[in-house]
Formats: structure tokens, sequence, C-alpha cells
């Protein structure tokens, strides 16, 4: 049975009039920018996204994990730090986007990480693990753009290991000024302008703001992790507020 949908940024569709599901609709825009998402993702954060990474993995290797799953893997960032900061570690990662599996793959081949990290095509809401499978699962930057949120993190409960942990980063919203202000600017103007020129991808970057700005965050999406059947979940926003680290144990 399908945990009901309580996330908001699932009905936040890249375009309103397809008629792909919103999970078809993000693997085709991700397919399409994988040549250029490290690029912008590195220029666009003004290369803070590689600190963001580096203090997840560091939640990740506090465990000691011999095993991790990384779901959302992408072009394999997080899979690539958590390999190079973990040893003795098998990494797994999973994506629905083909495209960024093989820009991912080349990144894995060129630094001999192949025999650490297998990518393969994977569904967040259905994963071809069997159960408590993985140490440690982590996603950075992906539970925003699952079709059906719930569905997703329980099934990454369900291939975790009892007494493992969960570790997430996303987006969230910084609350202060002038760094809300900045941000809601930034978010809304420039980071679609530049995207778009950069990617050649008309909707990828406006489709980014709306999915953090509907994005369940903070106390709400610790609660949500806690109805998925995760305890201590907590919540550590990062540079402001800009990005926020999500931890919780089966």
């Amino acid at each position: 049975m399908q945990a009901p949908d309580t996330n908001p940024a699932a009905r936040i569709v890249p375009d309103t009039a397809s008629n792909l599901s919103k999970k078809e609709q993000v693997a085709e825009m991700f397919n399409n920018i994988a040549g250029r998402y490290d690029f912008l993702n590195h220029f666009l954060s003004m290369g803070t996204d590689k600190g963001w990474r580096k203090k997840a993995i560091a939640e990740v290797a506090a465990i000691t994990p011999s095993r991790i799953l990384d779901v959302a893997t992408g072009t394999g960032d997080m899979a690539i730090a958590a390999a190079n900061t973990i040893s003795g570690v098998t990494i797994d990662g999973v994506d629905i986007a083909t495209q960024m599996l093989e820009v991912g793959r080349k990144k894995i081949a060129a630094l001999k990480l192949d025999k650490t990290i297998k990518l393969q095509t994977g569904d967040s809401e259905s994963m071809p693990f069997k159960s408590a499978t993985f140490d440690a699962v982590m996603c950075a930057y992906g539970v925003r753009n699952f079709e059906h949120l719930e569905a997703g993190l329980t099934e990454m409960n369900r291939v975790l290991r009892p007494g493992g942990k969960l570790v997430i980063l996303e987006f969230s919203h910084p609350s202060k000024f002038p760094m809300k202000q900045f941000f809601a600017f930034y978010f809304k103007y420039i980071l679609p302008t530049i995207g778009k020129l950069v990617s050649k991808h008309s909707r990828a970057y406006t489709y980014l703001p709306e999915s953090v700005m509907a994005f369940p965050e903070g106390k709400r999406f610790c609660g949500i992790l806690e109805k998925c059947g995760y305890k201590n979940a907590k919540a550590r926003p990062l540079t402001f507020g800009v990005t926020t680290i999500y931890t919780a144990v089966k």
C-alpha cells in the first residue's frame, strides 16, 4: 500500500501542460541538463555545495558504515565524496535519470573508484535491494523531487538496517534579514536566468526554486520522517538556513 503524499512539492510539476507524471518529467529534465549539471551546481552555489556535502558525509562517517546507499545520486558527487572520506566502504547509487548516471560513471572511472561505487537506474519508491541491506542511506538534494515523498522515505527505511542512519541534504529557506531577502531574489531571478543560459533548458532552473519553496522543511519534514518509521529526526541548518542536514535512525 502506498503511503499518502504529504509533500506539497510533489504537486509542483516541471510542465503543467505535459501528460507525463512528475517522476517522468523530472527524469527528462535532469537528463537534458546532465552535461552542465556539475558546473552549474558549483557555480550557482558559489562552491558552497562542496562544503555542505562534506558536512553531510561527516554525519554518515560517524557510524563507520561498511555499505551505503546514495538515493537520487545524480552524477555521483555525494557517493564520490563518501568514498574519498570513509575507508573500506562500498556505495550503491540509484537515480531515475540515466544521462546523469552516465556522467557519474565517467567521473567514477576517471577517479578509479569503480570497485567502490556502483551506479544503477532505480526509483526511490521501489529499489532493487533486499530489506536491511545498508548501514547508511543518504540523499543530497533529491527528496524534494520525489513524486510521493512518504513512499520514497518509507522505501529508504526498508533497505536500511535496524539502527542504521539516514542523512538527507536539502535546500531550505533562510528566515532572517538580510539573507532571507537575498535568497528570495537570487532564487527567483538570478538562478533561473543563469541556469537557462548555461543549460539551454528553459524550465529546469525555474522548477528548482519552485520545488524548494514548496518543500516541507525543518520540523515539518522531521515529523514526516518519524511518520515513515524513523527515530530521533533532527534538522541542522547550514549557511544561514540556505540548506539543511536532516538525520534520523531506523
